[in-house]
């Protein structure tokens, strides 16, 4: 088959399954419940800004749909790692192990917190961290000592692992946490696109010490911004919700801070337009369930191209479907974008590996084989909740 036909073959499949619009965007957001409703009683109350009813129902309606003891909502995704990160104790010159095949928020945060990324390689059928290849190269790259675990090669302590569950599908969390415990290593989960993801019938969120939400507008529930902190430690949700309101000391008028903090508040009315988006997050993740059987039944036994399915182990919100070419139609990846993108129907390729960016480029990594096939072969396609309505 040529290049060209390869590509028309894999847009006329996509066409079946997508209806027939013109047009049809990767993942757009569905105001179909309580939106106008909530975000007009913020309006005719005056509760638009930092505080409000809406920003604890939504702490609340989050942490009874997770399952975890305490949510606390914050301005954005990236926030919300950042403030995980500062609790799980990292600290300047520390380095935190994450996927290179991530989007740059999950590296930014550490960044923030002054420490340094330290690139690690996925596994195929998650596309996260590979459990059984960090531990033999930890094995062979770090020291565990009485104070926690170091890089043998820098001489700087490993303070913790941030897996991302890549496009709603989790991570082995159980091999994961294991591996923390060999060495010595804080436990955080980037469920930034994990919304009503399962682990071994627990939802993302609750095997990590701590974790963080994303409600960007391109996320299965959206908030317009925002995200959420998650956590079954009530001490560090207490200075979680402290550090994200300034570290203010509660009183009448008084403005007293008593360390430094920051003014990641969600403002009431994008909790708002939270709070009716998790209404529908049931149906939503019904119809995300469908589209993704759609895609899966109709590229069932398609020539050089596969449809990613979750884990075994696992109930994903199949956030962002994706398609992943065998190695040798790699090269016809760009193509592919190239024709689908002028056919009407968005696709994108996998985020550049962080190692690549100039701002990490001199950070440590293990080998990275498997995320370098990602990278050169992941397509994602339409995802949005409202293609597999009716």
């Amino acid at each position: 088959m040529t290049a060209d036909g390869f590509s028309q073959g894999v847009l006329r499949t996509l066409r079946q399954v997508l209806p027939a619009d013109h047009s049809i965007s990767m993942h757009e957001p569905s105001f179909a419940g309580n939106e106008w409703a909530y975000v007009k009683e913020c309006l005719d109350t005056g509760w638009v800004s930092s505080v409000g009813a809406f920003v604890d129902r939504l702490e609340a309606d989050l942490a009874n749909f997770t399952g975890v003891k305490r949510a606390i909502a914050v301005v954005n995704g990236t926030a919300a790692l950042h403030i995980c990160l500062i609790l799980a104790g990292v600290e300047a010159g520390d380095e935190v192990l994450i996927p290179a095949l991530t989007f740059v928020a999950t590296a930014n945060a550490v960044s923030y917190c002054g420490g340094v990324p330290h690139f690690v390689d996925s596994e195929l059928h998650t596309l996260g961290v590979d459990p059984k290849r960090l531990a033999v190269y930890l094995t062979e790259t770090a020291e565990v000592r009485d104070s926690g675990c170091y890089n043998r090669h820098t001489g700087r302590r490993i303070k913790a692992v941030v897996p991302m569950h890549t496009f709603g599908h989790p991570v082995d969390l159980d091999e994961l946490a294991a591996v923390c415990r060999q060495f010595r290593l804080e436990l955080i989960e980037d469920a930034a696109e994990s919304l009503g993801s399962y682990y071994k019938g627990s939802h993302t969120g609750n095997i990590g010490r701590l974790a963080a939400l994303s409600f960007n507008g391109n996320k299965i529930v959206t908030t317009g911004g925002g995200g959420a902190i998650l956590t079954n430690d009530e001490a560090l949700a207490a200075r979680a919700k402290h550090l994200t309101t300034t570290a203010k000391v509660p009183h009448r008028w008084e403005f007293n801070h008593d360390r430094i903090g920051y003014n990641y508040r969600l403002p009431n009315l994008n909790a708002a337009l939270g709070c009716a988006q998790l209404e529908q997050l049931p149906g939503f993740l019904a119809n995300k369930r469908r589209l993704a059987q759609s895609y899966a039944a109709a590229f069932a036994g398609a020539e050089g191209i596969r449809f990613i399915s979750e884990p075994g182990f696992a109930r994903s919100n199949y956030w962002l479907n994706a398609l992943l070419l065998d190695e040798e139609h790699s090269g016809q990846r760009d193509a592919l974008l190239a024709l689908t993108n002028d056919g009407g129907v968005m696709t994108r390729p996998a985020w550049n590996l962080m190692h690549r960016l100039p701002m990490f480029a001199g950070c440590p990594r293990m080998e990275l084989p498997v995320a370098e096939s990602l990278e050169r072969r992941l397509i994602n396609i339409p995802s949005s909740a409202r293609l597999a309505e009716g």
